[in-house]
């Protein structure tokens, strides 16, 4: 198994100094930055779009990993790719087209990814693997941060863990939602090798270089 990665979401920053949290989350030793986009209508909330990931862009060199949780991506995958997305995930759930949507990725130059909600039957992932650099594992409904992780996603990343192996061993499987330190190991264990963290980096008393070995060293 690869060494685990730590992507910080920025969700959980301060909007005030995003630049500044961007940058002490890349000199505290984050893997990538993950970037969560929300339209308010499939997910209840709204967030940001490109041009917060343009300005994120110009704060670190780090790969920017950005989530999608939007209806009808299409519409919007050039936008981000051209503000600096080196990864965009888009959801299964958004389309009845899921192949000419991972196709219309593969053509904008970013890495491409698929986002599962927790009831999502892993049976797409049969057909959807092949085109794949990434997989997006919700241990959370997607919509808020500091929700409380799922107990049963620790078996449901194992088996999509095993359909990759199967199909596509070089997809890697990233999970996002309620990742602390007591359920970094748990979905480590079970097959991730990239953990989103919100609250876990940038909620806590202590400074997010902490936070980020902390949370390296309890996923083992």
């Amino acid at each position: 198994m690869n060494p685990v990665r730590i992507a910080p979401s920025i969700l959980a920053a301060d909007f005030a100094d995003l630049g500044g949290a961007v940058r002490r989350a890349e000199e505290g030793g984050a893997d990538l930055i993950h970037l969560d986009v929300m339209d308010g209508h499939f997910v209840p909330n709204i967030t940001f779009g490109p041009r917060v990931v343009s300005a994120v862009r110009r704060s670190t060199s780090l790969p920017l990993d950005v989530h999608l949780m939007i209806e009808a991506p299409e519409r919007y995958i050039d936008a981000f790719a051209e503000a600096g997305a080196d990864v965009i995930h888009v959801h299964a759930e958004t389309t009845v087209h899921l192949h000419r949507l991972l196709q219309r990725l593969r053509e904008s130059g970013v890495a491409v990814g698929l986002a599962l909600n927790p009831l999502t039957p892993l049976a797409v992932l049969d057909g959807a693997l092949p085109y794949l650099d990434a997989l997006l594992l919700m241990t959370v409904n997607p919509g808020f941060g500091g929700q409380a992780f799922i107990a049963h996603s620790v078996e449901r990343i194992a088996a999509a863990a095993a359909r990759r192996d199967a199909l596509k061993p070089d997809c890697v499987i990233e999970v996002d939602g309620g990742i602390a330190l007591d359920t970094a190991a748990r979905v480590r264990a079970a097959g991730a090798e990239i953990l989103v963290a919100g609250s876990a980096v940038f909620g806590g008393d202590g400074s997010v270089a902490d936070a980020i070995a902390m949370l390296r060293a309890a996923a083992g």
